[in-house]
């Protein structure tokens, strides 16, 4: 029996490795390595409920709204649901009467668990009205909704084990109170200031009979604080950061510095800013089956958004710091996965983002950007197809029925068949980038022509068009994320290998608080005309993402060289010594051997050459490759990175890799035969 259970979890693994086609966080040899979704995952949210964890977070204004994951394992999570399929709260959820929701919607959610009545909650606020509640038994669904009478920014929900229920919330001064029983409203009389740390996005927890709270504080860098009580509403006295300059190697990106939205007059980037490294923030603790507390948290992950990050949490003095003892506040990018007492999880994406349109239900992935209008979508009318009607819109930004998905770190590429013979004059029907500024590459119909045309709304007097007679279009973006750029391409035989031209100049994607979200692929269809259209049938779309095949594997019994990056500090070399052999020690970890004698760190993080018959800690490295694919080398014995000094010396300790690649951390490495 477990010799087939055996066989079956490896042909999970296979399928799962042969068949994402995105980032996958476990690496399949007992490690993973952050983002756990390269895919923009904000303001995260999780929970265990005996052996099975949940998590859900921000989207916004998109729907269906508020995800719900489940893992067995913390690394490997898979989309079961949303709390909620449409949420209509006013004309601004469905563009109408001239009004939107980008920037608002519904954002950082509390999900918590009721182990008495074995109830799931989501309670999420939403720009405007008063904070959103869900109830559901299975977390599969239904959910039940409803609206609480009060508003609660950045809340955590707790149920303390007397049965009295706490809503924890604020930004700057933080606040606590008791909810009555039917979770409406707070109790008079029971609000209280417990904090003034500047900070936000509350966690709340009790354990081992002390309540926790973390927070996050906004700003260029962007800590995580926690503070601790033996009583629910304090003193909370010390606050302490555990999670603090978390870049994981990331610098940042292009900003905005004006638009029309900011009241200029055009649109203005800031310069990707290579010194400033883009920080983890905002999460939380959960703890494993076998006792193990890990730790969560976004990085603002320049133009694809926040991404979610697992860490290792060390214990110190009562407080959860996320990171390893010697280096506490800082997480490694790669680490061993949780200990949660299960076989080999199956390897694959949160969700499929291929899709051909076969099923009568849209893929989960997909989410609407606003409230659709279900009457004028359909997948039934022409089978295999995605059919959208227009509907009126003065452009692509305020357009119904635009269908979504995040968008794909760090390199990826998404395409598109349009069919055209449904169009009218006046449609326009393509593929875009759904953003601030946008970009879109698409068919326009102008009386009796069709036009293939690229807009970039940054730089609107660009004339991107070209003339076609084909009534079947593919559409291609090819998306960096660590550049920041996109490009454009389309094909008039809809395949890419026959026929592929580019179309417009590359286009500069940002975040920016417009949207509050990442980049994202969109499909969509209106009419510049003032008036209801015709139709665009959309097929094969595809996501390839390209993120996992940056980083090569590791050369396990090879001999490779190892060079600082930049070359500012030249060949990694000891006692003479600059060629050593890749030992495996397991676990994505590695031994590095030379004449006999491996490399070795003592206990202050000096560097040597050392025999021994068994290796240690002092001898053991956990090889990581950043984003770039840049090798960096975290000692078992320090728990710092290795790091060549300007003279040329290694040691290691240096707490994290800097953005800018200049601090003699990062290597690349070559075989030498």
């Amino acid at each position: 029996m477990k010799k087939i259970s055996l066989i079956l979890i490896l042909i999970w693994m296979h399928i799962g490795l042969l068949s994402a086609q995105t980032w996958t966080a476990d690496n399949g040899n007992g490690t993973y390595t952050n983002p756990l979704f390269f895919e923009e995952f904000s303001d995260p949210c999780m929970i265990r409920v005996g052996n099975d964890f949940y998590l859900t977070g921000t989207t916004m204004h998109t729907m269906p709204g508020l995800p719900i994951l489940h893992s067995r394992d913390l690394v490997n999570w898979k989309l079961i649901s949303y709390a909620f399929d449409r949420l209509n709260l006013g004309p601004d959820f469905s563009m109408t009467d001239g009004k939107d929701m980008y920037g608002k919607g519904i954002w950082a959610p509390s999900f918590v668990y009721n182990n008495k009545t074995k109830t799931f909650y989501i309670f999420a606020n939403v720009n405007g009205h008063k904070t959103q509640a869900f109830e559901a038994t299975n977390p599969y669904g239904p959910w039940k909704h409803w609206e609480m009478k009060s508003g609660f920014h950045d809340l955590s929900v707790f149920f303390d084990t007397d049965g009295k229920k706490y809503v924890c919330w604020g930004a700057g001064n933080n606040y606590l109170a008791q909810l009555n029983e039917e979770l409406t409203d707070t109790i008079p009389g029971t609000k209280r200031l417990i904090a003034k740390s500047g900070a936000e996005g509350s966690h709340l927890y009790k354990i081992n009979g002390e309540y926790i709270i973390i927070w996050a504080v906004p700003g260029n860098n962007t800590p995580q604080l926690a503070a601790k009580s033996d009583n629910i509403y304090g003193p909370y006295d010390k606050i302490v950061k555990i999670c603090d300059h978390n870049n994981l190697g990331v610098h940042g990106g292009y900003g905005l510095k004006s638009s029309p939205w900011h009241g200029g007059q055009s649109f203005e980037y800031s310069s990707p800013n290579m010194d400033y490294g883009v920080t983890m923030h905002q999460g939380g603790i959960v703890d494993t089956p076998s006792g193990e507390w890990w730790g969560y948290s976004m990085q603002d992950h320049n133009s694809i958004g926040r991404v979610t990050c697992l860490s290792p949490i060390t214990w110190n003095d009562g407080y959860p710091y996320f990171g390893l003892p010697g280096n506490l506040g800082v997480t490694p990018r790669t680490w061993i996965k949780p200990n949660v007492g299960l076989p080999q999880q199956p390897i694959v994406p949160i969700a499929e983002r291929n899709d051909d349109f076969s099923s009568n239900k849209l893929k989960p992935i997909w989410q609407w950007n606003h409230l659709p209008n279900d009457s004028m979508w359909s997948l039934t009318e022409a089978p295999g197809r995605l059919r959208l009607h227009s509907l009126p819109a003065k452009d692509f930004f305020y357009a119904r029925n635009t269908l979504t998905q995040r968008a794909a770190g760090i390199e990826s590429e998404c395409e598109v068949t349009i069919e055209t013979k449904g169009m009218q004059d006046g449609d326009i029907a393509g593929l875009a980038l759904l953003n601030y500024p946008y970009a879109w590459i698409g068919i326009t119909k102008v009386g009796d022509k069709y036009i293939i045309k690229m807009y970039d709304q940054s730089q609107p007097e660009q004339s991107n068009t070209v003339e076609t007679t084909s009534s079947i279009i593919r559409l291609k973006v090819k998306t960096d994320f660590e550049k920041e750029k996109a490009s454009f391409y389309y094909s008039e035989s809809a395949d890419f290998t026959k026929d592929s031209h580019p179309l417009g100049n590359p286009f500069t994607m940002v975040f920016q608080l417009r949207t509050f979200q990442g980049v994202r692929y969109a499909l969509f269809q209106y009419n510049n005309q003032d008036r209801n259209g015709g139709y665009a049938d959309f097929s094969d779309y595809k996501v390839n993402d390209l993120t996992k095949s940056l980083c090569k594997p590791i050369p396990y019994n090879q001999t490779i060289r190892l060079q600082d990056v930049n070359n500012n500090h030249g060949v990694v070399m000891i006692n003479g010594q600059k060629s050593f052999k890749v030992i495996n020690c397991e676990l994505g970890r590695v031994a590095l051997l030379v004449n006999n004698k491996y490399v070795s760190v003592s206990a202050d993080g000096q560097v040597t050459l050392k025999s021994c018959k068994t290796l240690g800690n002092n001898e053991t490295f956990q090889w990581i490759q950043l984003e770039r694919g840049d090798l960096v080398l975290l000692s078992l014995q320090t728990n710092r990175y290795l790091q060549l000094d300007n003279k040329g010396t290694l040691n290691a300790l240096k707490d994290n890799p800097s953005p800018n690649r200049k601090d003699g951390t990062r290597f690349e490495w070559n075989t030498i035969k």
